[in-house]
């Protein structure tokens, strides 16, 4: 273990499976103890099966495992009282908080925008948007007590930067996500606090890898799967991949957490295999 984030304590929202656990097990693999939140139960309209209890923890064990400490709770971003004592819950147990990442969201069922329904839209800027700001909110007050300076890493996408069909409510939200990342950035950076975000490609998670997604990419297939997908993925990519792994988001979330960018502050970071430059 190098320790580049050795003696810290990170708040991490969607941390039950996919990028968040595996957000919460590099930064404990280099030192850092965790508080994790995740739903872990349903929410109306998913593409894909929920995160569970178990999965987070699951996370709880992987962390440990590394001999870091961590503390879970079973949260909803869209509350942010729960939030709020979450967050405060853990760092009464581990001592401070010095970095935040806001990774929690939800892919729905997509339409053209005239003809989405009001509570897809809705979830959707409640969770992906919303949320990001209630985690920040939540967790941002133990940051500047600690009087250290810190790190905040929101997620963003390809979709902050870019637009989709099917997927304005997404898409919507992403670009909120470029906004509430600035203007913190702005807003902190007296505390020594950098605020930057993180815009993945698509991921080999169940976000991404399931029968919603390969229809919208495969609506010629009756039952499209991740063989049908990839050549098609792919081609939004410069580079010779048809997604990236949950690892290589982690190792841009580290890196902004860590004092190896003590001086970037403000950035959206594509983590994208070069989709933006299509």
């Amino acid at each position: 273990m190098s320790g580049r984030v050795a003696g810290k304590v990170a708040f991490i929202t969607g941390a039950a499976r996919g990028q968040g656990r595996s957000h919460a097990v590099r930064l404990a693999e280099e030192g850092a103890d965790i508080i994790a939140v995740d739903i872990c139960g349903p929410i109306d309209n998913l593409a894909y099966d929920s995160a569970t209890p178990a999965d987070l923890a699951e996370t709880a064990d992987l962390v440990r495992a590394l001999g870091r400490r961590i503390v879970t709770a079973e949260v909803d971003v869209r509350d942010f009282e729960a939030l709020q004592a979450a967050v405060n819950r853990g760092v009464e147990e581990l001592g401070r908080l010095d970095v935040i990442v806001a990774n929690a969201g939800i892919g729905t069922f997509g339409n053209k925008l005239h003809k989405l329904t009001e509570d897809i839209w809705q979830d959707m800027i409640d969770v992906n948007l919303s949320g990001v700001w209630k985690t920040v909110k939540a967790g941002v007050p133990h940051i500047i007590a600690g009087g250290r300076g810190g790190s905040i890493v929101l997620t963003g996408s390809v979709g902050s930067h870019k637009a989709l069909a099917f997927t304005g409510h997404y898409i919507a939200a992403k670009h909120g996500v470029m906004g509430v990342m600035r203007s913190f950035a702005v807003e902190l950076g007296q505390h020594s606090i950098r605020v930057n975000s993180v815009h993945p490609s698509q991921v080999n998670t169940p976000m991404t890898m399931n029968e919603v997604t390969f229809r919208l990419f495969r609506p010629d297939l009756e039952n499209p799967g991740p063989e049908d997908f990839a050549p098609f993925s792919q081609m939004t990519h410069t580079l010779p991949v048809p997604w990236v792994e949950a690892v290589d988001i982690s190792n841009a979330v580290l890196f902004l957490a860590s004092d190896e960018s003590r001086y970037v502050t403000g950035v959206s970071l594509p983590v994208d295999a070069g989709a933006l430059l299509k």
